[in-house]
């Protein structure tokens, strides 16, 4: 049985666009630049697009429309989608929806090894990571405000962003005051208790 066609954030932005109408790949970047879907999808490396769109064509979902050819530009290949591609788009939407992927980001695999860190020097992270977040929450939510003229449907990727970001930043601080104020603490004595006494046994 043929394995069903991997998706990915750009896969389905790349679809998405293509529902709209054919195109080239760099119209494909800009469009979803020019509607600000950079900011949740990674479009930044064109060869990003011409990759996804390869695996999009080996698996059947887009097809090659024709190939313009301009005196002032390089050859261009405009793609399609094709009938499965149309049939597959709304599936992935809705499983992207419905079900929380598992993701492997850094900021919890750091928090796990954290105690390596003294606890004010943890403390000092935590507090950069918070003004990073705090500045990225003021330019996310001045874009949104200058954007209301927008369909809010549009634009629900921003709230959501902004209601994630809010939700940490409440969360580190809460974590950098106690650091702080000691209640929450660590040494080395006391993890090396900590792992002799909950480490699973082992047989030589």
């Amino acid at each position: 049985m043929a394995a069903s066609p991997r998706r990915s954030p750009l896969a389905l932005a790349v679809l998405a666009t293509l529902l709209e109408a054919p195109m080239h790949p760099y119209r494909m970047q800009q469009l979803i630049k020019e509607r600000g879907k950079e900011e949740v999808i990674n479009v930044r490396q064109r060869a990003s697009i011409y990759q996804t769109i390869d695996r999009l064509l080996r698996d059947g979902l887009v097809a090659v429309r024709e190939t313009e050819r301009d005196e002032n530009w390089p050859e261009r290949t405009v793609y399609e989608l094709t009938p499965a591609g149309r049939q597959l788009i709304t599936g992935w939407v809705r499983e992207m929806l419905s079900a929380p992927a598992r993701d492997y980001p850094e900021f919890p695999a750091a928090l796990a090894y954290m105690m390596l860190l003294e606890p004010a020097d943890a403390a000092a992270q935590l507090r950069a990571r918070a003004d990073t977040l705090a500045a990225e929450l003021d330019r996310v939510g001045a874009g949104l405000a200058a954007a209301r003229y927008l369909p809010r449907i549009v634009l629900i990727e921003d709230e959501y962003r902004i209601a994630l970001l809010r939700a940490e930043l409440s969360w580190l601080t809460a974590v950098i005051a106690e650091l702080r104020e000691g209640t929450l603490s660590w040494d080395e004595a006391q993890l090396r208790e900590v792992a002799a006494r909950y480490s699973p046994a082992t047989g030589s």
